[in-house]
């Protein structure tokens, strides 16, 4: 036997381009992800959630603190608790309302059908009546 191959050629049991060998592609087709990579975006959003309602806790202490030495009284927990609920919930409202107005409402117009939806589905259409015709398929006989 010669270790001389042809060109194009490779010996059995070689593996493919990029080093993977054919006998990967008849594993399960997908992998799940550990459990910090599959939920990133959740953690990162979470994290940057807590940063900003702590931040936001500790300079409206601050500004409650400086208020009441100003008139002359103790800074209480009683008082500040519900301002700062307050205004969390203010926050959360005209926010997080919006977004999710935003992205269900775009949703449902999406799948009631909106001119824009009917517009891109139209085009997808098009595009795949063009590219069976290339192939010489008729797009209306599937």
């Amino acid at each position: 036997m010669s270790d001389t191959t042809t060109f194009g050629a490779r010996p059995a049991g070689a593996p493919s381009r990029g080093g993977r060998s054919h006998r990967r592609a008849q594993g399960p087709p997908f992998r799940r992800p550990r459990w910090p990579r599959a939920y990133a975006f959740a953690l990162v959003t979470g994290a940057l959630f807590l940063l900003s309602w702590i931040a936001q806790f500790v300079f409206q202490a601050s500004v409650a603190s400086d208020e009441a030495s100003q008139h002359g009284r103790s800074f209480a927990w009683a008082d500040f608790l519900p301002q700062f609920l307050a205004s969390t919930f203010e926050n959360w409202q005209s926010e997080f309302l919006q977004l999710i107005w935003q992205a269900a409402g775009l949703a449902l117009f999406y799948h009631w059908g909106s001119s824009q939806s009917r517009e891109s589905d139209e085009r997808i259409e098009a595009k795949l009546d063009a590219l069976l015709r290339e192939r010489d398929l008729d797009p209306q006989d599937p």
